[in-house]
């Protein structure tokens, strides 16, 4: 097999496809069980309810692991509990009536790590559907719906009627043929199909029989099969992990999320976001008491924080820096009073309109008199503040948690800053949007987090960009906060 990675060689035939037909619609196939879910966990969960069910312990200290057959070879499986035929043959009997019953196809699958991400992935790109090609039967139709649309919530992934081939006939019919019969149904309703996923080589392989053009790239999840591997035609590329960072480029991000490169507050980072093609730089404002001026640090100027002032950069100098090649400037304003009337006269000095400009501020730090200030000089400009420490409240207690956010809209708020690992940050974001606010996610700290993020399709994205994938060598804080050294020399190489 192909020895490249299956999510780059992904990216590679989507784009190639994409260029070659730019006005039309492009489709990726899903199949279902092994392919997005990892049946071991519904397997296991059947076999537990037999237990108790029927007030047995076989599978008590059985672990997910451990399920190495296919869904359709439990009897295999069994086989290893030290059971007697007949009560194997009981168990398998029950097993089979249990497994697609509603209840198991709704509540007990989990999706590989990861699928969900490139589905959503390409979901968000222009023209392009993520259908599903199963050989599961059209009796459970809608609590397959169901399951995978409860699954997606959490990463905005949506399924539909129209985008779901499923087996006209029962279970055990010709599944190969059941996918071959479904690109052919996706290409008579006008997609143009450019890639298969399914776990089962017999399965790709007929598919390959109905693409004799070769423009179906054919990619074989390498997980647990009934099929021998030899079936699989030879151009398939295999994998094993959905790893969204190998598939999605800087290119294919949404246009409409604004990305801001975070702390350019010393020479390396200043000079990274400078070669970089990122929008806006942010920096972190303070008074230094030494030399009164304002200066970049994110740490309080004093004895517990101890710094080098000869390192510090003048705001004035960033200004003309950013300001000379058209970038634009978020202030992340760490106190108030002289402060935010010296960062407005640097600003105005530098040239700076409403346009280029966002203010960044605790709402306890500056208030609704601080932020007066600002918008009086620029008031078209971006107002934000963090509300993590409201998150519990605009969750639990959404009606009161509004009552706050309006005061803080009648301020002149108009974006608002989450921290990107809080708990149900999925849901925070379309809540956020709902009620009319512009969302900023930050402190994402690697490209992995950035492209979940990105998923999230929040107004903006704030992160370290320490992302070597894409060249670029942030300051790298990432969730121990650590720094990463790089040498500029050899990234210029």
């Amino acid at each position: 097999m192909d020895p490249v990675n299956w999510m780059e060689r992904l990216a590679s035939h989507y784009e190639a496809m994409r260029s070659r037909y730019p006005e039309e619609q492009l489709v990726i196939l899903f199949d279902i069980d092994g392919t997005i879910l990892d049946t071991r966990y519904l397997v296991l969960t059947v076999l537990q309810s037999y237990d108790a069910a029927h007030g047995t312990s076989y599978f008590r200290n059985l672990r997910v692991p451990e399920v190495t057959t296919h869904e359709d070879n439990v009897r295999e499986l069994l086989a290893r509990f030290g059971l007697s035929t007949t009560e194997r043959e009981r168990i398998a009997a029950w097993y089979e009536r249990a497994y697609w019953s509603p209840d198991a196809v709704l509540w007990a699958h989990r999706p590989f790590s990861g699928v969900m991400e490139v589905m959503r992935w390409f979901q968000i790109q222009p023209d392009t559907f993520v259908g599903l090609n199963t050989g599961r039967t059209e009796t459970i139709r809608a609590e397959t719906l169901d399951c995978l649309n409860e699954l997606g919530k959490e990463y905005k992934v949506r399924f539909t009627n129209d985008l779901l081939h499923m087996n006209p006939g029962p279970r055990d019919r010709n599944v190969p043929r059941v996918k071959a019969a479904g690109v052919l149904q996706f290409q008579q309703a006008g997609y143009r199909v450019f890639a298969a996923v399914d776990n089962e080589p017999a399965n790709l392989a007929a598919i390959a029989e109905v693409d004799p053009s070769h423009e179906i790239m054919l990619l074989h999840a390498d997980t647990i099969f009934e099929s021998q591997r030899k079936a699989l035609p030879p151009r398939s590329v295999s994998g094993d992990v959905y790893d969204l960072t190998q598939l999605a480029q800087e290119t294919d991000l949404p246009r409409h999320v604004q990305l801001v490169w975070h702390g350019i507050n010393d020479e390396r980072n200043l000079h990274q976001f400078l070669m970089s093609d990122v929008a806006w730089g942010e920096v972190d404002v303070r008074l230094d008491p030494a030399s009164e001026q304002l200066v970049l640090r994110h740490d309080p100027l004093d004895g517990a924080h101890p710094c080098h002032r000869q390192d510090l950069l003048p705001l004035e100098d960033v200004l003309e820096a950013v300001g000379a090649i058209g970038r634009s400037i978020k202030l992340d304003l760490k106190e108030g009073g002289p402060v935010v009337h010296e960062s407005l006269a640097a600003l105005r000095a530098a040239g700076f309109d409403d346009s280029r400009v966002w203010f960044n501020a605790n709402a306890t730090l500056l208030g609704k008199e601080g932020f007066g200030i600002l918008q009086d000089a620029y008031p078209s400009a971006i107002f934000q503040v963090p509300i993590d420490a409201m998150i519990p409240i605009l969750l639990n207690r959404p009606e009161e948690g509004l009552e706050c956010l309006e005061e803080l809209r009648s301020w002149g708020i108009n974006r608002l800053s989450v921290k990107w690992d809080k708990p149900q940050i999925s849901k925070l974001v379309d809540q956020l949007n709902a009620w009319g606010f512009e969302t900023n996610v930050y402190n994402v700290p690697d490209l992995k987090a950035f492209l979940r993020t990105a998923l999230l399709l929040p107004r903006s994205i704030t992160s370290d960009f320490n992302f070597p994938q894409w060249h670029y060598f942030g300051r790298g804080s990432g969730q121990e906060g650590k720094y990463h050294e790089y040498s500029l020399e050899t990234q210029a190489s």
